[in-house]
């Protein structure tokens, strides 16, 4: 049996953020990345929000938030999961057992240097153009440890995050 891995679980859409804390399920997008085929139960994923994910990145900074353990096996759906405009075909289970408050969290960038994860620190932000990265053992314990302080359970903290599952703002058409 294998030892547990941790991933990065990278989410960048405040409607995907609130479903994934909601349900407690991972859904994945369409992709031929490796990785998603190799997460087990009993892995450990990081959950981390990307800048933009609240639609304001010059405000917003991103961060990991939470700790959640695989608890099934990646499947295809049998009916794509629609959220925030775009089609999930697979997914598996997740029990989240930590989450920071809304608006707080681990900010990663400060630590980018140190960690084994990211091999090249000037160009980290294209690491998390995916929706898992796997982290090495010490870039896990690190990362979980700066992150236990700053968390609750996911109960406590979650109406915070479902309080900003809405939709974007319609764009206003002009007409000459």
């Amino acid at each position: 049996m294998k030892e547990p891995s941790s991933y990065l679980l990278i989410l960048g859409d405040r409607q995907a953020i609130a479903w994934v804390l909601r349900e407690q399920r991972m859904a994945f997008p369409p992709t031929s990345r490796t990785e998603i085929g190799q997460v087990r139960p009993g892995d450990e994923l990081l959950i981390y929000t990307t800048r933009g994910a609240y639609r304001n990145p010059t405000r917003d900074r991103g961060r990991i938030i939470g700790r959640a353990v695989v608890t099934t096996e990646v499947r295809r759906f049998d009916e794509p999961v629609h959220i925030a405009g775009r089609d999930f075909p697979s997914g598996c289970g997740l029990r989240i057992d930590r989450l920071a408050p809304w608006g707080s969290g681990v900010e990663l960038r400060p630590f980018v240097a140190r960690l084994d994860a990211f091999p090249n620190p000037a160009a980290w932000s294209i690491m998390l153009r995916r929706a898992l990265l796997r982290l090495p053992g010490q870039d896990a314990a690190f990362l979980r440890d700066e992150l236990a302080p700053l968390t609750g359970s996911r109960d406590a903290n979650l109406p915070g995050y479902l309080a900003q599952d809405r939709p974007p703002a319609p764009q206003s058409s002009r007409h000459a």
